[in-house]
């Protein structure tokens, strides 16, 4: 029988697998800096590659290939994946770019402006409306991206493209009727023959960095398929079994491990401008965050009554 999503409020288990997934996303940049001798572009490629197949055997798996199918077949459905597919290779993209040239912290920074996109978003787009503290959350994350024009102006970019890119795909997979693994898979077939075009040139004409090049290198980028598939199917785990405004407090762990990450073990520079955005996001979060276990307290009053 199917899973309903958990209501607000509940909780079905659903933590550990959310704890998994954010856990690896927080990680990841120590798998991707094994490859940093890879142009970042044929690592996306050997990324979307190889997790197709993986996609595949989950599908069988957990008998979603009809789904999958319908998606492709239903063309209102394919044009919005085609859009969310080329999000998530530019999200992708950026993210690897980030590893390989020592921009883990402005990664780290657009991952915690994600949350106050998708409030934006969400407004614009949904017609949600803000309440005093989500706006409030929203002018505090604003005036900390302005200290970064003044400040840091060179890594903006890379943090600005990371959440809205996230939120815009967020967005569009919140309106799009299918599952989260086949819609995956569904972005994953629409980039494969690209990707596919991109893995043989760079095979053919490339430097010797790559596939190919040494077995070690070969084996990294095909586990790039698992790093994208494991966390995404504990995510849409986790996402059955909880309500996702306790899953939108465990999101902050990837972005707070990549923090860490970029300054103990990358050893990054912190700019007083970006430890000023910093701090004032946090501040966001924590008003962002203060806002949600707000509501969640009055709705499992409502409940109670």
């Amino acid at each position: 029988m199917a899973q309903t999503p958990a209501r607000a409020g509940t909780n079905q288990g659903g933590l550990p697998y959310a704890l998994a997934a954010y856990g690896i996303w927080g990680f990841v940049p120590l798998f991707f800096k094994l490859l940093s001798s890879v142009p970042p572009v044929e690592v996306l490629a050997q990324r979307i590659v190889w997790s197709l197949p993986l996609c595949f055997l989950i599908m069988l798996f957990r008998r979603q290939i009809g789904e999958y199918l319908a998606a492709l077949r239903d063309w209102r459905t394919l044009r919005l994946l085609i859009v969310s597919a080329v999000l998530i290779a530019v999200n992708w993209l950026v993210y690897i770019y980030s590893i390989f040239t020592d921009h883990v912290l402005a990664a780290s920074l657009g991952y915690y402006l994600n949350p106050l996109v998708n409030v934006m978003l969400g407004m614009i787009f949904l017609g949600e409306r803000l309440s005093r503290l989500q706006l409030l959350a929203v002018v505090i994350a604003g005036v900390g991206v302005a200290i970064l024009l003044a400040g840091a102006l060179d890594t903006l970019w890379i943090s600005l493209t990371l959440a809205f890119s996230f939120g815009i795909y967020g967005l569009i997979r919140k309106v799009v009727p299918v599952g989260s693994l086949p819609g995956l898979s569904v972005e994953t077939t629409v980039l494969l023959l690209p990707s596919l075009a991109v893995s043989a040139w760079y095979l053919w004409a490339g430097d010797g960095r790559g596939f190919g090049s040494e077995g070690s290198v070969s084996l990294l980028l095909m586990a790039g398929g698992v790093v994208t598939a494991v966390p995404l199917l504990l995510f849409a785990t986790a996402a059955r079994r909880m309500s996702y405004a306790a899953l939108g407090f465990v999101q902050f762990l990837a972005p707070t491990l990549q923090f860490f990450l970029s300054l103990f073990v990358f050893h990054e520079p912190l700019k007083p401008a970006q430890l000023a955005c910093f701090i004032l996001i946090w501040a966001s979060i924590a008003v962002f965050s203060f806002d949600m276990l707000r509501k969640m307290r009055a709705e499992r009053m409502i409940e109670v009554a």
